[in-house]
């Protein structure tokens, strides 16, 4: 057990929420019970995830996406109103860590789906704080392995967008998780071959093809389901934290 505030405190050391100018605020968004024995899991704070962590006794819960967006309306009413109410309701606390969530070089979404992918010879690119990752395939695959390989570990079919332009086999693969299709054109300036994230806008395919980069769209909840899983394996092996992941499972 540990008080919410040290749990806090110890979160924003590892994650250093300082460095990034983010969409959201970072750290706790909800204050409920004083003290934290069970931490509950998710990438989004969806009812259904709220509902599994009140089910299972959470005095907390730990997600990748929060509340509180920046241009999204203020007021508590809706579905956003039923959320909170829940979480007070159940005295549950919320914590949400955004970007440095996705770019933490031990346990951050693009390093946990590559760790899951298998693919050894990664590190964050230079200059980016970790928001881009290059992955290096020895040997090289093609589009078609890559997605194979993905679809195994997601368990979901990837939108492979293969460009004329581009290289048959992936050497240089470039990564990043969750909705970041407009960093199309810096993997290309980086010299990918492929280029893989979650989502995909109707210009996207166009660039990939234009610019000779394939493109991965794999799925924003899928591709940031396994950082926030092993930021709660470090939690629970350094704390002593009983964890659970509540995952409510989103085809987008």
């Amino acid at each position: 057990m540990i008080s919410l505030h040290a749990l806090i405190e110890i979160l924003d050391d590892w994650m250093h929420p300082e460095d990034f100018s983010d969409y959201a605020p970072n750290g706790l968004q909800i204050e409920g019970r004083a003290t934290v024995r069970k931490l509950a899991l998710g990438v989004t704070a969806s009812a259904e995830v709220i509902d599994g962590a009140v089910q299972w006794g959470a005095d907390a819960l730990l997600v990748h996406h929060g509340y509180f967006w920046r241009n999204e309306p203020q007021v508590l009413i809706g579905m956003k109103g039923a959320r909170v109410k829940k979480l007070f309701a159940n005295n549950l606390s919320l914590l949400a860590y955004h970007l440095p969530l996705d770019c933490h070089v031990d346990f951050g979404n693009n390093r946990a789906l590559l760790d899951e992918l298998r693919y050894a010879d990664c590190q964050p690119v230079e200059g980016e704080k970790g928001l881009l990752w290059m992955a290096m395939l020895n040997p090289p695959e093609t589009l078609e392995m890559v997605g194979k390989r993905i679809a195994m570990v997601l368990q979901r079919e990837p939108l492979l967008v293969s460009s004329p332009r581009g290289s048959e086999c992936i050497e240089k693969l470039i990564v990043c998780t969750g909705g970041a299709q407009d960093y199309l054109g810096r993997a290309a300036a980086l010299g990918a071959d492929a280029y893989l994230s979650g989502e995909i806008s109707e210009r996207t395919t166009h660039e990939a093809r234009e610019l000779g980069v394939h493109y991965i769209a794999a799925g924003h909840h899928a591709t940031e389901r396994f950082g926030i899983q092993a930021l709660g394996q470090k939690l629970s092996s350094e704390l002593r934290l009983e964890v659970a992941f509540f995952d409510d499972f989103n085809p987008a």
